[in-house]
């Protein structure tokens, strides 16, 4: 991972509160199913990059054991409130790398929108080394899709301008293959079954996908873009900019924005 990378990284901490507040959470059947997957039969779990616990109190009110690492510790601060009715979950603050099992083997390791994060040359390495022969590795995703073609193109031209900000609006729900399951993303984009095979000590190899309407007020919108690295490193008065321009445009399209939201999910078990 890059200095510039690793930065990014570790930039949500400004906006700790508004990330727990705009972000989505993850659907019920997908943990069930991850759950049925991996079967960590009381081995303990851990999660890699929990941020403030969108997806950690799903696998906590399980009643799982749940180790938490977390690289920033104004994240942290507010994952400790999220699980604080959770005593069986454990905060640790630190990067993945950085991050000790001391010994203990995981049933189940997971990265809920955290895994693109981790460095590509170490992170198989280490999740294999932290798992228990037979233990799974979880790695999902949640994305965005526009529902309405007009806004679709309103917005595109508010996001022209050389900036890279690919937002969460980029992507009709039109464009949408419901059984894809994120397989025939490029490498490049991050999905991680190609490299998850090439390493060669993994089996079981799974992708799905998971579809839930979803409604968003301009606020929450303009508060879930704020949140996202591309938006927090822009200069403070462009960034402005485009989120006002960004607000404007959903005002005029009736105060907001519906979306399909999508997570893709990736399992597979350590041989």
């Amino acid at each position: 991972m890059g200095a510039q990378q690793r930065a990014e990284s570790q930039i949500f901490g400004e906006v700790a509160e508004g990330y727990h507040a705009s972000r989505l959470g993850y659907p019920d059947e997908l943990i069930s199913d991850i759950l049925d997957y991996a079967k960590p039969a009381g081995r303990p779990v851990v999660e890699v990059g929990a941020g403030t616990g969108k997806a950690t109190v799903s696998f906590a009110a399980r009643g799982l054991g749940l180790t938490c690492v977390e690289p920033d510790a104004r994240m942290a601060e507010v994952l400790r409130r999220t699980v604080a009715g959770h005593p069986s979950v454990r905060v640790e603050v630190c990067t993945f790398e950085e991050w000790q099992p001391g010994g203990r083997r995981f049933g189940l390791l997971y990265a809920a929108t955290s895994w693109h994060w981790t460095d590509p040359e170490r992170r198989w390495d280490l999740a294999h080394a932290a798992l228990a022969p037979g233990g799974a590795i979880a790695l999902f995703w949640n994305g965005t899709t526009v529902v309405d073609p007009a806004l679709h193109a309103a917005l595109a031209e508010v996001d022209t301008g050389g900036h890279d900000l690919r937002p969460p609006h980029t992507v009709l729900a039109s464009e949408l293959d419901p059984e894809d399951g994120g397989e025939r993303w490029t490498e490049a984009k991050g999905w991680p079954q190609a490299q998850c095979r090439r390493d060669g000590r993994f089996t079981d190899l799974l992708s799905t996908r998971h579809l839930r309407p979803q409604h968003y007020s301009t606020a929450h919108y303009l508060g879930y873009l704020d949140s996202i690295s591309r938006y927090r490193v822009l200069p403070d008065e462009l960034r402005e900019q485009v989120l006002r321009r960004t607000g404007e445009v959903l005002d005029a399209h009736g105060g907001g924005i519906d979306m399909v939201a999508v997570t893709d999910a990736f399992r597979a078990r350590a041989i």
